[in-house]
């Protein structure tokens, strides 16, 4: 469960080891990337996503999201960020879409980090697109 497949969270809990990144728009709502799989540069991860220049890219101002070097490639490739409170759930959609992931998760009880995989998609999927 120590497996961290982005950087969403350090925890050691195992709802929160499968870091998944999941888009919000809607001809990729279904997509769930492993990070992990995907790459670990930040092209691989972009390609994997999909992602287009011109997007507009949102994150939650965490220390490594905010790097010199993710700030250095984001330009790079033309990316707009969106300037964010840090630490502000409340106003970051996606962090209610992960509250209620965790749950899910927890309650199915995943035993190792292949159900625990599972599960994620399987539970990310069954997530209302509304």
């Amino acid at each position: 469960y120590k497996r961290h497949l982005s950087t969403t969270s350090n925890s050691q809990t195992p709802n929160s080891a499968m870091a998944k990144t999941k888009e919000l728009s809607k001809d990729t709502r279904n997509k769930i990337v492993d990070l992990h799989q995907a790459g670990k540069t930040e092209s691989a991860i972009a390609r994997a996503l999909k992602m287009k220049r011109g997007w507009v890219f949102q994150h939650d101002n965490d220390p490594k999201h905010t790097a010199r070097a993710t700030k250095e490639w984001l330009r790079k490739e033309h990316f707009k960020v969106l300037e964010w409170t840090s630490q502000s759930p409340d106003l970051n959609p996606i962090e209610n879409l992960w509250r209620e992931l965790k749950i899910r998760v927890a309650q199915r009880q995943p035993q190792n980090i292949t159900a625990l995989e599972e599960i994620c998609m399987e539970e990310w999927a069954k997530l209302p697109a509304t």
